[in-house]
């Protein structure tokens, strides 16, 4: 896994097909997410274990909030929401928080527009036309570990990186610290 600061969390609201929350949970373990949750789900949990694989829900937490209203993120976390609206960032241009939700909206419809309230940023996929919610689930995770994570510089020529990337651990920053003087 890349070394990336910060967390994240990822979550939909009025899903309801069991087999695309199976794929978006797993999927969400496999980037690192560090919790998932689903706004008013109308799906059947045991269904959703099926493909769910990687039985994401042992590994992260897993939180199920019935209404918009009731939804609780952590302090200073920053609610993100994925829809194709004119007037949302294009996802390549867009700076994720460290601090991140994403919250995607049912298969056949749009996040509601209590959940779009709640958002501090609302980004879109650009694409001609909505794709499947896992996929772009998927998509939003591999952007963000893209732009935030650690890795080589992307290679001039075809093919991988010429150069590795030499990884820091994060504690290594060095400190500023005033110089003392006579005065302090």
């Amino acid at each position: 896994m890349t070394n990336m600061r910060g967390y994240f969390g990822l979550g939909c609201e009025g899903i309801s097909k069991e087999a695309n929350l199976g794929n978006l949970v797993r999927s969400a373990h496999a980037f690192g997410a560090s919790f998932f949750f689903t706004v008013a789900p109308n799906v059947n949990m045991r269904e959703v274990r099926i493909s769910d694989t990687a039985a994401s829900a042992g590994h992260m937490p897993f939180y199920n909030y019935e209404s918009t209203g009731k939804l609780m993120l952590p302090k200073g976390c920053q609610l993100v929401g994925v829809e194709f609206l004119p007037d949302a960032v294009d996802l390549p241009s867009f700076h994720h928080p460290m601090q991140a939700a994403y919250v995607l909206g049912p298969e056949m419809g749009s996040l509601s527009p209590e959940m779009q309230a709640l958002c501090h940023h609302i980004v879109k996929i650009p694409m001609k036309f909505c794709i499947n919610v896992g996929v772009a689930g998927a998509l939003v995770m591999y952007d963000r570990l893209v732009s935030m994570g650690r890795h080589a510089p992307r290679a001039a020529r075809p093919g991988g990186p010429t150069e590795e990337l030499e990884m820091q651990p994060f504690a290594s920053h060095r400190r500023l610290t005033r110089k003392k003087t006579d005065k302090n």
